[in-house]
């Protein structure tokens, strides 16, 4: 498919959300009913998903490795999707009649990669000041701005975590100089005009907090609280209690966000290097009432893995980013390791445009680093690193992020072993729809930005 159908279809879709959108005698907005966050005082609800998948064929993938994201493997395994779900997952015994058949021999399967911690859109390609806009560095708590109000959806690097990574889903992060810093999305990989028409149906949002260096060297180096880590805990623990006394009779944005915590209804992404950090703030998770679902970075985990594995807290992090502040200073090759070690959750994450492109070598390197010290991970244990475990750390598990029955049909073959360098995506899948393969020229998205420059064309 040219991008130009791509774009078209975009528009289609775009269009039939916003004629959907509205009640008799209001104006129509690029919002669907659909919402997830609480509504105003006149029942209507802002910035809803549009979603709606590209138009898929009935497809059987067979005779290939497949890894269903879960621990499971299947050698010459068939996946079997239609309408934009997971229909079945089993051996070469599956029935294909009425399926496009695409032939997977030598090669591999795994669920659509999913990327729990991403700046794209928000700090986008060129990264040029003009776009960027992931971080409200304005005061320490900002919990009222929405990470999604600042996504560029022509970024090309949306673009490009699909055809390099295998991306199909992404949650989007305001940046980590506050302690709270809003609003997260998820969203799916997939062109779209508006970024209403790329938000995961159905997730919940989440809360983007930060702990360490980064708020008491934005803040203090202002001359303002906090400059300390002290001060961190305590600007902390007072806003969560105005939190808890807001009543709701006059709307307050940033704590609709924190009653939406405080509620159980917005998730906790909690940005948080060193393992006493991470032991205090569950312990202001327990005494303000609200969960944290995952520590990012957290490049000490290993030191807490009982502790996370006891409060079922997942610890994203990268394979071997370190040093490079005084807080990762005790970065270990074996975190992961250590951690699966424990019955710990891993995720394996990016925070970078470039990393988004490979989190499954990233995640291969942080099982060989295991292996270097006896801990012995099987392949199928890692691929629910960069697959199922985001997923579920993000709330959306019971949609995505692994090979089942009914699940959203987000897929990728790979041309080779996902664990190996020398492999990357040959097709990708969201919701069933075929929406990159590297053997058809056709099939390769590229930005409405890039479109007419030097260089870059309808096709990459």
């Amino acid at each position: 498919m040219k991008i130009r159908a791509l774009l078209a279809c975009a528009t289609a879709l775009a269009l039939v959300g916003c004629s959907a959108a509205g009640e008799a005698g209001r104006p129509k907005s690029a919002s669907s009913k659909d919402w997830t966050a609480p509504v105003g005082e006149d029942g209507n609800a802002p910035f809803p998903s549009t979603y709606k998948p590209y138009p898929g064929r009935p497809t059987a993938l067979v005779s290939a490795t497949v890894y269903d994201g879960k621990g499971g493997r299947i050698e010459n395994g068939t996946v079997l999707f239609r309408d934009g779900k997971v229909v079945e997952v089993g051996d070469a015994s599956l029935s294909t009649d009425g399926y496009d058949r695409v032939d997977g021999a030598g090669k591999f399967v795994t669920p659509g990669v999913i990327d729990i911690h991403s700046h794209l859109g928000d700090y986008p390609s060129p990264a040029v000041e003009a776009h960027s806009d992931g971080n409200e560095a304005t005061s320490p708590t900002t919990p009222e701005v929405w990470a999604e109000h600042s996504v560029w959806p022509q970024d090309p690097g949306f673009t490009r975590a699909l055809a390099n990574g295998g991306v199909t889903s992404l949650q989007i992060l305001p940046g980590s100089a506050n302690l709270m810093g809003g609003r997260a999305v998820t969203l799916k990989n997939v062109p779209s005009r508006t970024v209403q028409g790329m938000k995961f149906p159905g997730a919940p949002y989440s809360l983007k907090m930060a702990c360490g260096e980064n708020p008491k060297r934005v803040y203090g180096g202002r001359g303002r609280m906090p400059s300390t880590r002290m001060g961190n805990f305590a600007v902390n623990r007072q806003t969560w209690l105005d939190a808890k006394a807001y009543d709701g009779k006059k709307r307050d944005l940033g704590k609709e966000t924190l009653k939406g915590v405080l509620d159980g209804e917005i998730l906790v992404q909690n940005h948080c290097y060193r393992a006493d950090e991470m032991a205090l703030v569950i312990d202001m998770a327990n005494e303000m009432g609200y969960k944290v679902a995952a520590f990012h970075h957290a490049v000490e985990a290993y030191k807490i893995g009982d502790l996370l594995k006891e409060n079922d807290i997942c610890s994203a992090i990268w394979a071997d980013w370190y040093g490079f502040k005084m807080e990762s200073y005790d970065g270990i090759l074996e975190n992961a390791a250590l951690l699966f070690k424990e019955g710990a959750c891993v995720v394996i994450h990016s925070d970078d445009a470039n990393g988004i492109q490979r989190l499954n070598q990233e995640a291969a390197k942080a099982q060989a680093a295991g292996h270097r010290i006896g801990i012995d991970i099987p392949d199928a244990e890692v691929i629910r690193w960069f697959t199922h475990n985001a997923a579920k750390a993000m709330g959306i598990g019971d949609q995505t992020g692994s090979l089942e029955p009914g699940k959203m049909a987000d897929v990728v073959l790979w041309n080779g072993d996902p664990l190996s360098v020398y492999s990357r995506p040959e097709k990708v899948w969201v919701d069933g729809a075929l929406l990159f393969d590297a053997l058809d020229r056709k099939r390769r998205p590229v930005s409405d930005f890039e479109l007419g420059q030097p260089g870059e064309g309808d096709v990459k």
